[in-house]
């Protein structure tokens, strides 16, 4: 598939052009990400060009060479993801001329990303703040510890009619609108709600992705109330390849997601543009926050 240019950069020995991502042939897109070792099915690229946008990077006989994409949250927030660049895209020093293309397409939002170590530099130079550090915890998922539930609070499958609550619930802890994200994970995922006091306190999601399963989002206010909602999810994986992505380095809920054979397997950079973002949070406090990331490009 030949697509349409909307920009170019004479690179050496060829001419680099950057095209609208969602006319570039899905199975190159995957192609590329295998080519770096990142287990994104074709399934989780179409689900991506489905709710962001972006770019592709090609060269003179359509061979894709990079990409990156953003997802709008709101009108003043985006996350940026899928940014992958082919060692001869960066070899030639092209890395920040095609993120600089990207950002004049965003326009004026504050973004957040999750950079690897290896673009950390790179997201530096373009004025991002490094924020926290993200745990990328995965493996064969044991049998769950028995755990308490949280007193006076009792736990559903999440509902369609849920949406509205926990939108809420995730803007308050994630610090920009996703209902519109939430709602297309809703007809893909199962979900686990925590009710306390007659309302929603937590939440889970848990998909297919990759080599086998991710949790996230998770929204909680404590680590009792994230562990209540996300056992359910690990019970019924035992077995199966299971992945989550935290922030949470130390305490009850990092412990138990390592006794439930989910560990640091990397850890990748939040970083921001504009706004701080994650919000800040306190772990004495009781207002909900980000457990699990949706994945490192949703955030």
């Amino acid at each position: 598939m030949t697509s349409p240019a909307i920009d170019s950069m004479q690179l050496n020995s060829f001419t680099l052009r950057l095209s609208d991502i969602s006319s570039v042939d899905l199975e190159k897109l995957h192609a590329l990400s295998m080519s770096v070792g990142w287990p994104h099915r074709s399934e989780d690229w179409q689900f991506l060009l489905e709710i962001g946008k972006g770019i592709a990077a090609l060269d003179d006989i359509d061979r894709v060479l990079g990409s990156a994409m953003w997802f709008p949250y709101g009108d003043d927030f985006a996350t940026v993801g899928m940014v992958i660049t082919s060692p001869r895209l960066q070899a030639n020093g092209a890395g920040q001329w095609f993120m600089e293309h990207l950002f004049r397409k965003i326009g004026d939002r504050d973004l957040g990303l999750s950079a690897t170590r290896a673009a950390r530099r790179l997201y530096l130079s373009l004025d991002f703040k490094a924020e926290a550090t993200v745990y990328q915890c995965q493996g064969e998922a044991l049998e769950p510890p028995v755990v308490a539930l949280p007193a006076e609070s009792v736990f559903r499958p999440i509902q369609l009619s849920d949406l509205a609550e926990i939108a809420v619930l995730d803007r308050e802890a994630f610090g920009a609108d996703r209902s519109v994200l939430l709602g297309r994970l809703l007809s893909q995922a199962k979900g686990i709600v925590l009710i306390r006091g007659g309302q929603i306190s937590a939440f889970s999601l848990c998909r297919r992705f990759g080599r086998g399963y991710v949790i996230g989002p998770v929204v909680a206010p404590c680590d009792a109330d994230a562990i209540a909602v996300v056992r359910p999810h690990v019970a019924e994986q035992a077995g199966s390849f299971l992945r989550l992505d935290t922030r949470e380095k130390s305490g009850a809920f990092a412990e138990f997601l390592a006794r439930s054979g989910l560990f640091v397997f990397d850890t990748v950079t939040s970083m921001s543009s504009g706004r701080h973002w994650p919000p800040a949070s306190d772990s004495k406090d009781l207002n909900p926050r980000i457990y699990g990331l949706a994945s490192h490009t949703l955030g």
